[in-house]
């Protein structure tokens, strides 16, 4: 199972308000993140040496 299927649900449920996806790790939540549905409102925000924070936001179109 890979650890970002997990990380998803928790931030599409309101569990955690963000998780940070290191540099090496982001095909990995690519492959993950994908395949979902509403893909649209996972709202990713670069950071220092390639880290992406991401949040859930419904609220953009």
């Amino acid at each position: 199972m890979n650890p970002f299927e997990e990380k998803i649900r928790q931030l599409r449920a309101g569990e955690i308000d963000k998780f940070e996806v290191s540099r090496d790790d982001f095909f990995l939540f690519r492959d993950v993140w994908t395949k979902q549905e509403d893909k649209k409102f996972f709202r990713g925000i670069a950071g220092l040496k390639g880290n992406i924070t991401y949040v859930y936001d419904t609220t953009i179109v």
